[in-house]
């Protein structure tokens, strides 16, 4: 059972780490503080909730409702480029870490701003439930074992990225190193909302 946990650890990793409005997200709440560690939480047992739906089967009746795919990406898509536009103005004026000074972070918003960005993105539901669970089926009696693998790989993934964020914190010290990062996030979550959009039209 090893080779099919550790084939679902590389497979849930090669999905999750592609660079994303979720991964951007945690990444920039790794570098401010506050309730990045429920923030990782939170992003760790929604993977494992989509990942558990996608190996039990339910993303094949997914597959048979796709106006809830597109629904889900309309709505997304408006969320990111909302995201993208006030990144561009935190960008236009950047903040700093002040050493042993972190900017006051909102847990309700933080967790809430997560829950939206993981839960209205329609490539969480093609990967986490339709490809991950289509390529847990292939392994019969061991897909849990498989999917057990790519839920690990989530929980690391997000923990790495989350609280290794911090040590940049000297980095960001500087206000036009918060420029730089909130002008990528502006451009990321903008291009992707704009994709998401397009890619819904008839």
């Amino acid at each position: 059972m090893v080779p099919v946990l550790a084939a679902g650890f590389g497979t849930g990793l090669s999905l999750i780490v592609a660079i994303g409005a979720q991964n951007t997200f945690v990444l920039q709440q790794g570098l401010r503080g506050g309730a990045v560690v429920r923030l990782i939480v939170l992003c760790a047992v929604s993977d494992v909730v989509l990942i558990g739906a996608g190996v039990s089967g339910i993303g094949a009746v997914l597959h048979r409702w796709p106006a809830a795919i597109t629904a889900i990406g309309v709505v997304g898509g408006l969320f990111l480029v909302t995201y993208g536009f006030l990144a561009a103005k935190r960008a236009a004026r950047p903040g700093a870490l002040v050493a042993g000074v972190l900017e006051p972070v909102s847990p309700r918003r933080t967790v809430l701003t997560g829950l939206a960005l993981t839960w209205l993105n329609p490539h969480v539901y093609l990967d986490t439930v339709l490809l991950l669970g289509s390529v847990a089926a292939s392994h019969g009696g061991g897909r849990w074992v498989f999917g057990a693998g790519a839920a690990l790989a989530s929980a690391v993934w997000f923990s790495a990225l989350g609280l290794g964020a911090r040590r940049l914190a000297g980095v960001f010290a500087r206000p036009a190193a918060w420029r730089v990062l909130d002008g990528l996030i502006a451009v990321t979550m903008t291009a992707l909302g704009v994709s998401m959009i397009v890619s819904q039209l008839p």
